[in-house]
């Protein structure tokens, strides 16, 4: 009974080694011809890869400018109101510039008294990265997926791409750093 299936056996893997080389019922069957058979195959398709037409039409990735150190100290006179919102003052930290667009940093300063009608409107950024961080008061906030946070001074969150979100209420002291990648994006006020 054992030799019986060790017969079958071998008559099974003779048939699918010759179905496998599509040679049929030629003399191409035994394991070394077909071990050299699957090697010269992995070997031409390795080096079609490395072919130097394939070479010279991947584009290297453009070199980044370099970045300079920037440095910001506190003035009362950087805080302008020529950001995104109007009931903002945002006092730039120099990373544009300093990172050529690479990035973003500003300190915000939401204007009190908060008006919802004036500054609760959904809308998203289309951004890499967005990270805010509240130095001091608090901000009510409702973002998709999260619902209502209560933000209050040393929190932080980040926004992901593209995420809806508004402000709901803030106090009339609260200050945010926003750090957003990259420096310029677009914002797209969405209808509640």
């Amino acid at each position: 009974m054992a030799r019986q299936k060790a017969t079958s056996r071998s008559a099974a893997q003779t048939a699918v080694k010759k179905k496998w080389t599509g040679l049929g019922g030629a003399a191409k069957t035994s394991a070394s011809r077909i071990s050299a058979h699957k090697t010269s195959a992995r070997k031409a398709i390795k080096s079609k890869g490395r072919s130097t037409a394939t070479a010279k039409s991947v584009a290297k990735p453009k070199a980044r400018p370099k970045q300079r150190i920037a440095v910001s100290h506190h003035r009362e006179e950087d805080f302008k109101s020529d950001g995104l919102r109007a009931y903002a003052k945002y006092r730039d930290l120099g990373i544009k510039d300093a990172t050529h667009g690479a990035a973003q940093a500003h300190v915000i300063r939401l204007i009190g008294p908060c008006n919802p009608q004036e500054v609760s409107k959904l809308h998203y950024h289309d951004i890499e990265f967005q990270m805010v961080y509240v130095l001091k008061g608090w901000v009510k906030t409702y973002m998709e997926g999260q619902g209502e946070l209560l933000m209050k001074e040393g929190g932080c969150w980040t926004q992901p791409p593209k995420v809806r979100h508004m402000i709901l209420d803030y106090s009339d002291d609260v200050e945010l750093l926003e750090v957003i990648l990259p420096g310029e994006f677009k914002t797209v006020e969405l209808k509640a």
